[in-house]
């Protein structure tokens, strides 16, 4: 996987946040957590109970990694879509872009079937908006400036 330099600045956060509310809202999903590849919790949106969701993050990038994996024993390029189904809760991640992926958490009150078919047109909407994210100029004076001479002293001088 390639590291990109994705600055998501408040108009995408915003954007990607409505996104997010129109797919729980479309699809009956619980909650909706967009992860970048390495587990990195990018955004979230949905019902405010308790849950780890460092833990779920890291988890669902570890499986959906591992899958990836398979997929490729098999020729595949990749498999797009993971579905694990519990007795009162099952989650359903897709592919986002190369740098995303998309986990719904859900219950009984919607079927796989609705999750799969609006999770695919938020994944592309949430990707379109981390596409123009990363193509977009960076202020680079701010973080590659020298260090000035106030800034590159010690901090601390031992006792002599």
């Amino acid at each position: 996987m390639k590291l990109r330099n994705t600055v998501i600045q408040q108009q995408d956060a915003t954007r990607i946040h409505e996104i997010l509310m129109r797919f729980l809202d479309e699809s009956g999903v619980e909650q909706a957590l967009l992860i970048d590849r390495s587990g990195q919790l990018l955004a979230m949106d949905g019902a405010s109970e308790t849950l780890d969701t460092v833990s779920i993050s890291a988890l669902t990038a570890a499986a959906f990694s591992s899958t990836a994996a398979m997929a490729q024993l098999l020729g595949e390029p990749e498999f797009s879509v993971l579905f694990h189904e519990g007795t009162k809760r099952s989650i359903h991640v897709s592919t986002v872009d190369d740098d995303a992926i998309l986990l719904a958490i859900f219950d009984g009150r919607t079927t796989v079937g609705m999750v799969r078919l609006f999770a695919g047109e938020a994944s592309r909407a949430v990707g379109g908006v981390l596409g123009e994210a990363r193509a977009r100029p960076k202020a680079l004076a701010e973080f590659a400036a020298p260090l000035n001479d106030t800034e590159a002293r010690p901090a601390w001088t031992p006792p002599s």
